[in-house]
């Protein structure tokens, strides 16, 4: 599979701005302990989120969600904390080979692109460039347009106001 055909494919699962990496597949053996390993490094992920309020403000959290998110005590329900490379691919156990994005349809679809190479001697690795991976589709707003003036434009007038 070239890069093109890679990102071909990723368009198809509507995920047209992942950026990927090639990753030569090494398999490794993954520690018995790294659960309890990946939820402190994920509660410190969590919390190292304040540089990402932007791309927060995106995912449509409650206030509360988007608190206990910041403060590392709850991922709210559609989130996924991802590996950049896999750890059972030799990807290390650290923050920075996390990522964040949601978990319909982003997270799945790109568990569906890794799998689909499964048995190849090198993949292609989901890689956003951020902390947190918010498809294009959730940003640009339809042909209605999505802000309050576009929403406000056809919205009814009484006729007193001098709308005829």
């Amino acid at each position: 599979m070239t890069k093109f055909d890679a990102e071909r494919r990723l368009a198809a699962l509507l995920l047209e701005d992942m950026p990927v990496m090639e990753f030569v597949v090494r398999p490794v053996a993954v520690a018995p302990d790294w659960f309890a390993t990946f939820r402190k490094l994920r509660r410190e992920f969590m919390e190292s989120l304040d540089d990402s309020i932007q791309e927060l403000s995106f995912l449509d959290l409650s206030q509360n969600d988007f608190m206990d998110l910041l403060r590392g005590m709850r991922l709210p329900e559609n989130l996924s904390v991802r590996w950049r490379v896999p750890l059972e691919y030799g990807g290390k156990l650290s923050k920075d080979n996390m990522f964040m994005c949601p978990t319909f349809f982003a997270g799945q679809n790109m568990d569906r692109f890794i799998l689909e190479q499964s048995g190849r001697p090198s993949i292609w690795l989901p890689n956003p460039v951020k902390k947190i991976y918010v498809p294009t589709n959730l940003i640009t707003g339809g042909p209605g347009g999505n802000a309050a003036s576009d929403r406000m434009t056809n919205a009814f007038v009484p006729p007193s106001m001098g709308r005829e």
